[in-house]
């Protein structure tokens, strides 16, 4: 093992750790995001959550970009391309699929982005998969569908696809080449680099807001949605995403990946703790298998 691996394997838990909060991060987000209904329109919420990060990036990360803006401005087409796919577009259209599917296929859907992510992966850089890692990705996924189909596998025999799945599996794709194109990112502070993509995030999200407003769909956001705003700029958006391209920086876009399927585990925990949901026995099946998963694939990637 080289200098350079032997530094990335020591740096592991640190990326586990970071790569738990954010997956906590982004589960909050789902609990926000139901509070949210009837507080605050989907699209302006989009609109004001970019704009309350940039607002906080141009006092915390101004001198990091400003060191880092030679690098930046070398790749800024293609890092704004990044933050309006991976920020924007990928936000927008799962809000638009829920209105089309359920609970159930969006949850299906979200499993598959790691599988997308080590297929792109393999695709891009011949990122190989051992059998072990396989089968910690396979167990990942069965314990999401799990909570999905609430217990009941012959939820999964009934469900019936339509325009929704196909918008919400579009998204799903959108933030796995996101994902992934972040293994080859400059080398530039997390925090400069994110810079540039919640700047992106957010002038492509005006458009969508306008076009709330010219529908009449728009709502403003009462005393409970601008907290609920301000929450989820500083945690899933801000905190969450720097950890996240902090994590994949470290172990990689693959392993990385796998620590998504976290998010609606720990959103259907914090469903039974904050919302008084029950809490059933394929909560714990389903906790207990992306652990095992994420697990395997740790040991599978040292391998």
């Amino acid at each position: 093992m080289n200098v350079a691996a032997a530094a990335k394997a020591q740096s592991a838990p640190l990326a586990w750790l970071l790569l738990a909060i954010t997956s906590l991060f982004w589960s909050a987000n789902t609990i926000f995001a139901l509070v949210a209904v009837g507080q605050v329109s989907p699209l302006l919420l989009v609109m004001l959550r970019w704009s309350l990060v940039v607002l906080v990036l141009a006092v915390v990360a101004r001198r990091a970009f400003m060191r880092d803006w030679p690098l930046l401005r070398a790749q800024l087409g293609r890092i704004a391309a990044l933050g309006a796919l991976g920020y924007t577009a990928f936000n927008a259209m799962f809000y638009v699929a829920a209105h089309y599917t359920t609970a159930l296929n969006l949850g299906f859907t979200q499993a598959v982005m790691p599988i997308f992510i080590l297929l792109i992966s393999f695709v891009r850089f011949r990122t190989s998969v051992t059998a072990l890692q396989g089968v910690g990705v396979v167990a990942a996924v069965v314990g999401v569908i799990l909570v999905a189909a609430q217990g009941d596998w012959h939820r999964l025999l009934a469900m019936q696809f339509n325009v929704g799945d196909l918008i919400a599996l579009t998204a799903t794709l959108l933030y796995a080449v996101y994902t992934v194109a972040l293994r080859s990112r400059p080398a530039v502070s997390a925090l400069s680099f994110f810079a540039v993509l919640a700047g992106a995030a957010f002038i492509t999200s005006i458009p969508l807001a306008a076009y709330e407003w010219f529908s009449g769909a728009l709502i403003w956001p009462s005393r409970t949605g601008w907290a609920l705003i301000v929450s989820i700029a500083l945690f899933p958006s801000l905190l969450g995403q720097v950890l996240f391209i902090r994590g994949v920086e470290i172990i990689g876009p693959g392993r990385a990946g796998l620590f998504v399927n976290l998010t609606p585990i720990l959103a259907a925990v914090m469903a039974v703790v904050l919302l008084g949901e029950q809490f059933h026995w394929f909560h714990g099946a389903a906790f207990a298998l992306v652990f095992v998963g994420i697990w395997a694939s740790e040991r599978g990637s040292r391998g």
